[in-house]
């Protein structure tokens, strides 16, 4: 059955008639596809078309399904490549906006980690009571949706779900068909590891390196940068990236590692000026969960040790950031950590902010909604114009998970290695597949692990580098507008070394001695807009479009005259090597909407603007051509 969550939520904003015209079945599972031509539609659904995607969105569930089982998939971008890569999400309130804000932020992430991926991203609507038994169902049935979308979207851990989620989607749908496994996959486990926190640490210690640029711009000229070692962090979000971000800072380099100051989490924060214990906390992390309560009782108030006297205790978790050091690490997963006005409900306003020189983004912050993105110039204009703090946008920074998780195809899986397709859904007999290769497994994991450390350490550093540099070249722009240049030009490039090759359709040809009747037939059949008349030998020899039969019907013509009668002789073409920039030019041109791909004089395919609009980025390009 639906999630009644999910099935309110749709109930509100499709109507009767869009669910059963779009409804796709296949079997017991259940899918509502939208594309980017589908304007109206997605506003309902609270997303809003613009010229990077999205360019599918999915509603899904299991009808018949004794537990909840169902959620959303939003594909945003290929222009990177294809599939798309993003994680998924497992909290009861998800909707399609939400699951396309973090669609586009894998969108922009992957560019900027320069990974040969798209942005996509899904959601599970989290039934309420969910039972350890009932939640392994949920995961399992989830992957059997998202079994239809495995050739352009991989999923992998996002909050909520986790690593071993990774291996049930695996289990179900094959290894290249999650990443983020665990070990005895070969995965680099993003968990374990701490992917993102690593991409953390490595740009703020970029950042240090290309501070000293920023004192050319006003805001930033009295500016002091400590050594290493001397730097003292804030990190709000004490969990699967905070906690992880400060044991990788100081296992990265331990000579030089920073002072971990201040953490919160759900039940409050911690602050000490000469540095917490780092070690014992993330312990603790790993044992409970949230920690600065319990340390606070079980250290604190019943500890004798004289260090715990200067550390400080609050139950305000979002106090902390109202402490003063040189570096916030915001890792906590809200969207909304700092803003200047209080009705938008942030972590902390600017007003009351603490000092601080530099913001890096743990968390995913990013938003293509107009409104959020207005509030977060709002707020970069208050905080990096007016008070000189540096901020380094999420996705510039914390692409280490990602970069982690794709290593996991472009390091491929040997064939040897890929489970039988007679054995899939099989826990049983796949563990019995995974324990026989252990040792082979083992090793593919190392070195997916060595290759995306060598990525991560190159990409985020130049991406630290590009954004210094950019504010400095342009004192008028802000730290996210840079950012999103950075990976808008990635994406561009891309998007201009496609040709008409790889986005066409296949083209339906006609023999020049059939009717117009069969023609009609064809374009019906074929649900296209035009066929290609050939000759005997398979030659281009003319197009026959919907509207060459709609004039011929008005006129009178016999619906048996030949195909000649109707057909258009002087036919405008383009070859398969052609760039979409110039496809476009061509059919702005002619004022045509299709034409035909032509190789050798044969029919190979064709390009439309419906075509263009549902597979390119052609608004994109056409702002920058």
């Amino acid at each position: 059955m639906i999630p009644s969550r999910m099935n309110q939520f749709l109930n509100d904003t499709l109507p009767q008639n869009v669910r059963k015209n779009r409804l796709i079945k296949d079997g017991p599972l259940r899918f509502l596809e939208f594309g980017p031509l589908d304007v109206d539609r997605l506003q309902r659904l609270g997303i809003k078309v613009d010229r990077l995607g999205p360019r599918l969105v999915s509603c899904m569930w299991n009808e018949e399904s004794p537990i909840e089982i169902g959620g959303f998939l939003v594909v945003d971008n290929l222009s990177m490549g294809s599939p798309s890569m993003g994680g998924t999400r497992m909290l009861p309130d998800i909707t399609p906006d939400i699951i396309h804000n973090l669609a586009r932020g894998m969108t922009l992430k992957n560019a900027a980690a320069d990974l040969p991926f798209g942005g996509g991203k899904s959601g599970i609507v989290k039934p309420e009571n969910l039972s350890e038994k009932d939640r392994h169902a949920v995961i399992k049935g989830f992957g059997k949706l998202l079994n239809r979308y495995k050739d352009i979207y991989i999923p992998g851990p996002d909050v909520g779900t986790n690593d071993a989620d990774m291996k049930t989607f695996a289990i179900e749908n094959g290894l290249n068909n999650a990443v983020s496994k665990p070990s005895d996959m070969g995965g680099n486990r993003i968990d374990e590891l701490g992917g993102a926190a690593n991409g953390v640490v490595v740009a703020t210690k970029a950042l240090l390196e290309h501070l000293p640029k920023l004192r050319q711009l006003p805001q930033f000229k009295n500016m002091v940068i400590p050594k290493p070692e001397k730097m003292d962090i804030l990190i709000q979000g004490f969990g699967a990236v905070g906690a992880h971000v400060a044991r990788v800072f100081h296992d990265y380099d331990l000579d030089n590692a920073p002072i971990i100051k201040g953490i919160s989490d759900e039940t409050g924060y911690l602050l000490n000026s000469e540095g917490l214990p780092w070690k014992e906390l993330f312990d603790m992390w790993k044992k409970f969960g949230a920690v600065t309560q319990r340390y606070f009782h079980d250290r604190m108030v019943h500890g004798d040790v004289p260090e715990f006297k200067k550390t400080i205790f609050s139950n305000s978790a979002n106090n902390l950031l109202t402490e003063s050091a040189f570096c916030l690490v915001p890792a906590s997963p809200l969207f909304n950590y700092l803003d200047v006005d209080a009705s938008t409900k942030p972590s902390m306003t600017t007003s009351r902010m603490g000092t601080w020189q530099i913001i890096v983004e743990g968390a995913n912050t990013y938003s293509p909604n107009p409104q959020r993105k207005a509030e977060r110039r709002r707020m970069e204009r208050h905080v990096y114009r007016d008070k000189g703090v540096l901020i380094a946008t999420d996705y510039l920074v914390n692409s280490g998970g990602v970069i982690y998780a794709a290593h996991e195809r472009i390091v491929p899986t040997p064939d040897h290695l890929l489970i039988p397709k007679d054995i899939l859904g099989n826990p049983t007999a796949i563990q019995d597949w995974l324990e026989k290769n252990k040792e082979d497994f083992a090793n593919l994991a190392e070195i997916r692990r060595k290759t995306a450390v060598e990525k991560l350490e190159t990409v985020i550093r130049r991406n630290m580098e590009e954004l210094i540099d950019g504010l400095c070249k342009d004192a008028d722009s802000l730290p996210c507008e840079i950012a999103e240049k950075i990976s808008v030009q990635r994406i561009a490039a891309m998007e201009k070394s496609r040709t008409a090759r790889d986005i066409m359709e296949d083209a339906p040809t006609i023999g020049v001695d059939k009717s117009v009747t069969d023609a009609a037939k064809l374009l019906v059949e074929a649900h296209v807009s035009i066929v290609n008349v050939v000759s005997e030998k398979g030659k281009l020899i003319g197009i026959v479009t919907n509207w060459d039969i709609t004039k011929a019907m008005a006129s009178g013509l016999p619906m048996d005259s030949p195909l000649t009668k109707v057909m258009t002789a002087d036919v405008i073409t383009t070859t398969p090597d052609a760039g979409i920039i110039d496809c476009i030019r061509k059919l702005e041109t002619h004022d045509i909407s299709a034409m035909p791909i032509v190789e050798n004089d044969k029919v190979i395919g064709v390009i439309s603007g419906d075509i263009l609009a549902g597979r390119t980025l052609y608004r994109l390009l056409q702002t920058l051509s």
